[in-house]
């Protein structure tokens, strides 16, 4: 009896150190919260069946059958009822043993494969999850002649420790095509993103349409050129450049981002950074212009009036199409970088300060941020912006975006609002990731290495436990100064990007870079497949 005995505690131990071996070479970013890997495969093949009782879930099976049938060239039959013969993939709804609705579990074995979950967030997570299983190409079984995928089994338990995992592009400095857009937000599904911030307008550029206001888009969205190199050198391409989203592709790219379970934050930038509007709307402003879109970066003077009730009427009519077309419940509303400068001179700003009895200009633009508030909450949303609108006194039911380190994000959840993380360093993707900055890539400055966004933790220690409760997650920003097209976006974002996901929502205990390094080597083969110009660095990492 005691060999037996002896026998049955050797097999749990080599069953648990199996586990853990296997967890370290699978290609799974970001890393399951709970993860139990077996020696067997899973044999996806064409004859292999979706079983889906749920009528609701069945635009994530066809997601996944429309995965299946762009890399592996073959598409699974959905049925309602189990098959009398072969194997099959069970999409079961299930309530969940977790607090989260974004929860999901994998219970897999060679007859059958379970995606389980109570929300279509958490069957998208875990199919993500198995996606990432299955290999790069499929095999033949020489036997039958038959196509087949084999994917190591294992029993996942997941879900995220951060409600507000979010990736940011800047389309305003430089603009990218809807379709560039759109590889943007299948990134952000891969690693479990579920915001994708979108930065619209800005001193260089409006990019969106807005059917009242034409001159945005036939003035704003153009600017005559370009600055090369750093803003010192005053050198220019000159060639004219433009671009924008109709309201149409707007509408297309919502649609296509919710069926991969990412909500749109698009940012309208107020007070400040609003030279491309200016130049289409010059009355808006303090000194009526005439300005021109900017063509340097950099933070500019000219900036909306806030003594001016037309301003306000002007930005409530450019919000209500905006919010007619992004359904999420939150409208980033910049707030960052505005000199007070044609504040201090104008007389209507003066004499707002004086009307409202404000201190000074800082209360202007919080009187500003505050008055747009009460329009959006009107319409049954909430305001975001960047720390900067603390100053002043912070709008009553406005979230902060903490940029300039984490002291505005901590004033903000002292306060009891809700924060997003996104400091400088380490979370601008747009700085330089390599130490050899002479052999990279033009970087806007700074340095945010792989292993510092990694080792990222939202939550700063000198919140109270009831305080940190307000830091909704955080968020990695690419801002495009310095970068002009779509193949540099992916290189200064990934693998970045990966390593922010698993600081966002894997438990900090289950975190070790070494693993994690591990995991992305293998987990290039699929970037690699899908063509993406990824930094490389890290493979040369022992």
């Amino acid at each position: 009896m005691r060999k037996i005995a002896l026998l049955f505690i050797f097999g749990l131990i080599y069953a648990e150190v199996y586990s853990q071996l296997a967890t370290s070479i699978l290609p799974l970013i970001p890393l399951p919260k709970e993860i139990k890997v077996s020696n067997s495969t899973f044999k996806l093949t064409s004859k292999t069946k979706i079983v889906l009782f749920e009528q609701d879930f069945k635009s994530e099976a066809i997601f996944l059958n429309n995965y299946l049938k762009s890399n592996f060239q073959f598409e699974l039959i959905i049925t309602p009822s189990f098959p009398k013969t072969g194997n099959y993939i069970l999409i079961k709804h299930t309530p969940s043993k977790s607090d989260s609705k974004e929860h999901y579990e994998l219970k897999m074995n060679p007859k059958n494969l379970s995606i389980i979950a109570e929300t279509k967030e958490g069957l998208f997570y875990g199919i993500q999850t198995l996606l990432q299983l299955m290999p790069i190409e499929k095999t033949v079984d020489n036997k039958m002649g038959a196509a087949e995928v084999e994917i190591p089994c294992a029993n996942i338990s997941d879900s995220p420790q951060y409600q507000f995992r979010s990736m940011h592009l800047d389309c305003s400095r430089h603009f990218f095509s809807k379709e560039e857009v759109k590889k943007y937000i299948d990134y952000l599904a891969i690693y479990k993103f579920n915001i994708f911030h979108w930065h619209l307008t800005d001193d260089q550029g409006w990019r969106i349409e807005i059917k009242k206001y034409p001159l945005l888009t036939s003035i704003g969205s153009k600017r005559k050129e370009t600055l090369v190199g750093r803003p010192n050198d005053n050198k220019y391409d000159g060639i004219p450049y433009n671009g924008y989203y109709t309201q149409e592709d707007i509408k297309e790219i919502v649609v296509y981002a919710a069926e991969r379970h990412i909500t749109i934050l698009p940012e309208i930038e107020m007070p400040g950074h609003s030279t491309a509007a200016l130049a289409a709307y010059p009355q808006y402003s303090c000194t009526g212009g005439p300005f021109e879109t900017a063509t340097k970066w950099g933070i500019k003077k000219e900036v909306y009036c806030a003594g001016n009730d037309s301003t306000f009427l002007f930005i409530q009519n450019i919000l209500s199409e905006v919010m007619d077309l992004f359904p999420g419940k939150y409208i980033h509303i910049g707030g960052d970088e505005c000199p007070k400068d044609r504040w201090k001179t104008c007389p209507k700003c003066q004499q707002r300060i004086a009307t409202e009895k404000l201190v000074g200009e800082n209360e202007l633009q919080s009187y500003f941020i505050k008055r747009i508030e009460k329009y959006v909450n009107s319409k049954g949303k909430q305001i975001i912006g960047w720390d900067e609108i603390l100053e002043g006194g912070l709008a009553p039911n406005a979230a902060v975006m903490s940029w300039r380190g984490t002291e505005g994000g901590i004033t903000a959840a002292k306060q009891k609002h809700f924060v997003v993380m996104t400091p400088g360093k380490p979370c601008y993707f747009d700085h330089y990731q390599w130490k050899d900055v002479n052999n990279e890539p033009i970087a806007f400055g700074g340095y945010n290495p792989l292993d510092s966004v990694y080792a990222y933790n939202p939550t700063p220690k000198s919140l109270t436990e009831e305080e940190g409760k307000f830091i909704l997650g955080a968020q990695g920003c690419v801002w495009t100064e310095y970068i002009a097209d779509f193949a540099k976006v992916q290189y200064m974002s990934l693998p970045r990007m990966a390593a922010l996901s698993e600081a966002l929502w894997t438990p900090s205990a289950k975190k070790d870079y070494n693993n994690f390094i591990s995991r992305l080597k293998l987990h290039s083969k699929m970037l690699d497949k899908l063509k993406i110009n990824y930094s490389k660095h890290f493979i040369k990492q022992e």
